[in-house]
């Protein structure tokens, strides 16, 4: 017949069940911390998550708040865009250069961006457009709208969250005081929304689309419009 085992004995087992348990718990807090530094360091770099990208900037000509070019020139172009837009993108990456350098910094076009949101399944086009005039408090509008885009990761991917907002203002080394401070209470909410009616009053329903002394056009006839309307001029 077994001897019973004293209590002390099962005392110093139940002390050892609970060291190993101890033991086992801490390797694997240890384990998910691991896993998690890991999985932080392999996200890709435009994860919305990621650090933002603030590119070479070159100045544009004759920069004035949303403006370019010389307000005399005899053409002038507004362009109605979307942030989250997706061609609105490939217009600023393919497109944009070239009507910039052949046409407005030759003093033949006046060229207006004007802000007009019609992403709205989430916030981001709108506090995109909103952050754009918060720069423009700061004379950096259009260095704020070429960062915006070249961090553009998409249609409802995460491309303009406050946070990435934030971090592009503070990478091109704005006042971030009185950037978040607009940004944060929408100073310019109400301005969008201007914006908005203003596009539709000229029956704009798609972004990009383009004025051309008063000729509503897309991207693929945009030059073309611009060089009938400078034949026009002379």
């Amino acid at each position: 017949m077994a001897k019973p085992v004293s209590k002390k004995k099962q005392n110093r087992a139940a002390q050892q069940r609970r060291t190993n348990l101890t033991v086992i718990i801490i390797i694997a807090a240890f384990a998910v911390v691991v896993i998690g530094l890991i999985i932080a360091t392999q996200l890709p770099k435009n994860s919305p998550s990621a650090n933002v990208t603030i590119p070479t900037l070159t100045p544009k000509p004759l920069e004035s708040g949303l403006n370019l070019g010389d307000p005399s020139a005899p053409v002038k172009v507004i362009e109605f865009a979307d942030f989250q837009c997706i061609v609105c993108y490939q217009y600023w990456q393919q497109i944009e250069p070239t009507i910039i350098s052949t046409y407005v910094a030759t003093g033949e076009v006046y060229y207006t961006f004007s802000p007009f949101v019609i992403f709205t399944q989430n916030s981001e086009s709108e506090d995109a457009a909103e952050a754009a005039y918060c720069a423009n408090d700061q004379g950096k509008f259009w260095e704020y709208h070429d960062t915006l885009f070249t961090n553009y990761l998409g249609e409802y991917k995460g491309s303009y969250t406050i946070a990435r907002l934030k971090a592009m203002a503070e990478g091109l080394g704005l006042d971030m005081t009185t950037f978040n401070s607009c940004l944060d209470s929408h100073k310019y909410a109400s301005q969008i929304e201007t914006d908005r009616q203003y596009a539709q009053s000229f029956n704009v329903q798609g972004t990009p689309s383009f004025l051309v002394n008063g000729t509503l056009v897309h991207a693929d006839t945009l030059q073309a419009t611009i060089d009938a309307a400078l034949a026009a001029s002379k």
